[in-house]
């Protein structure tokens, strides 16, 4: 007779990172159980904590032919940060100014889209995700459209992009930006499209994609869904909840492949 009977479970287990059927020993979980508990709590916290390598990123961005700029929110520091959410949505004036002057920006023109890259709760998933996200974008813009440089934000909350879209006088904005980690995904990437980005917008005129990562949401859907909610907002002047995501009806005109991959 074997001295550990099989769990019914584990077939269960195999199929989703959920948390599900994790036995006990007495009065407490197994020993395996806890020691996992405590693993996916600290990847949780290190997502968090950890600062986002902001030359690489701009580096790989560079590299894949993106124009680049960089800006920080009023929040000086982590600890800022967490505690204060408010200090993380407006922009550093400093870094407003530096923005303002930028050669790429044209005075008095108008951005068809604004991109912002924002460490957010989760540093990890914008190191592993937002490059391949925007390489998977790429072929589903318009070759009309008007681009600002991409924005890697740090201490940067989503409404942080309202601001930069602002200042770009941009028609829309998108944050790409890391999502509260979880005991099961600690490197989710979160997605916020705004129309008419200015200061003072709310959540209900954003439309958001979540968990885009492998594990998720993988890159080719994520940028089909967001190039599809960018021409919407485009062509009907509204995003949040006066536009619903109906792309996985939809076919985007110049695009190769009809159908969500």
């Amino acid at each position: 007779m074997p001295a550990v009977t099989p769990s019914p479970w584990s077939t269960w287990r195999a199929a989703t990172p959920a948390r599900l059927a994790l036995g006990r020993a007495g009065n407490g979980m197994p020993t395996d159980e806890t020691l996992r508990f405590g693993w996916a709590h600290a990847m949780a916290r290190d997502a968090i904590h950890a600062p986002l390598d902001v030359d690489a990123l701009e580096q790989s961005l560079t590299a894949d032919g993106w124009t680049t700029a960089r800006a920080r929110s009023q929040a000086v520091d982590r600890t800022t940060y967490l505690r204060r959410p408010d200090l993380g949505r407006r922009l550093d004036a400093n870094d407003a100014g530096h923005l303002r002057a930028s050669p790429t920006e044209r005075p008095n023109a108008t951005c068809d889209v604004c991109i912002v890259v924002g460490d957010g709760l989760s540093s990890l998933a914008v190191a592993r995700h937002a490059v391949p996200l925007l390489a998977a974008l790429r072929p589903h813009l318009q070759p009309a459209l008007h681009l600002s440089p991409v924005v890697i934000a740090t201490q940067a909350r989503v409404a942080l992009a309202d601001d930069i879209g602002e200042l770009f006088n941009a028609k829309l904005s998108v944050m790409l930006i890391g999502e509260r980690p979880g005991l099961s995904s600690p490197d989710s990437l979160g997605i916020y499209l705004t129309h008419a980005p200015r200061h003072g917008r709310h959540d209900a005129e954003r439309n958001c994609i979540s968990n885009v990562r492998p594990e998720g949401l993988a890159y080719a859907t994520a940028a089909f869904k967001l190039s599809w909610l960018l021409r919407e907002a485009l062509q009907r002047g509204m995003s949040g909840v006066a536009l619903k995501d109906e792309s996985d009806h939809a076919v985007l005109q110049d695009d190769p492949k009809p159908a969500l991959p």
